[in-house]
């Protein structure tokens, strides 16, 4: 083998050699870089969750907003992308008065917690003072009187009452806004024969739960008519045959 061809084969094994330190080399800086991100994101406190920056929205009248930042102080400092967010959804969801919620990650450090409050849309009478429950027939709250614009409902929240109950909700949640704030009590001895009262003293026949959307627009059509101005019962339980007195 000649001098030059010993130089030429020398050349190319240091280029070979060479190639294969940097691709080497390219490797592990780029797992090094790689292993920096995984530890920067799922270890350190540079993305940790700062209770600062958390956004808490849709609390209502009954959600107590202190006990949400409460319990998502309890996941301060870690890594967002490490948070499970489904356990902190059901820590919060078993809250007093939350119907829902969804929390969103806020990067670097927040979080946006959007809650559905269980509003109460009904009183009833109890040991006390006054249950209110939401439209579900949830307990939400005891206060000592019904609270200003709460209709009452007069229906025990035994077992005994509970079919009773769940239809005078169906009246109730049946009705549209105007005629809802209108409701001054409903009473539902037995759930075939809900009645309720209105704020100007009128009288509903609502009878059972059934039919109810029929039943509304029947009412609202009875009510529209300039000649039943005087009318104070209206009785809708048989909605295709109603009466006026």
């Amino acid at each position: 083998m000649s001098h030059g061809m010993a130089e030429r084969l020398a050349e190319r094994d240091a280029m070979r050699r060479h190639r294969v330190r940097t691709r080497v080399l390219g490797w592990v800086s780029g797992a090094l870089v790689v292993a920096a991100l995984v530890w920067v994101a799922f270890f350190s406190s540079v993305l940790g969750l700062d209770p600062e920056d958390v956004t808490i929205s849709g609390e209502g009248t009954v959600i107590d907003p202190a006990q949400v930042e409460a319990v998502v102080a309890e996941s301060a400092g870690v890594p967002l992308p490490r948070l499970d967010t489904v356990a902190l959804r059901e820590r919060v969801l078993a809250l007093n008065g939350v119907r829902d919620v969804e929390i969103r990650r806020a990067w670097p450090a927040g979080l946006t917690v959007l809650l559905e409050s269980r509003e109460p849309v009904v009183a009833v009478p109890v040991d006390g003072g006054f249950a209110l429950l939401d439209a579900d027939g949830v307990q939400v709250r005891t206060d000592p009187a019904v609270p200003e614009g709460l209709p009452e409902i007069d229906a025990p929240l035994d077992d005994r009452g509970a079919k009773a109950l769940d239809a005078a909700l169906v009246l109730l949640n049946a009705l549209p806004a105007d005629l809802h704030a209108q409701v001054a009590e409903v009473s539902a001895p037995t759930r075939d024969a809900v009645r309720m009262t209105l704020r100007d003293g009128v009288v509903v026949e609502w009878g059972s739960a059934e039919e109810a959307a029929l039943k509304v627009r029947v009412l609202q059509t009875l009510r529209a008519v300039p000649e039943n101005a005087g009318v104070t019962l209206y009785d809708v339980s048989a909605p295709t045959m109603p009466v006026t007195r």
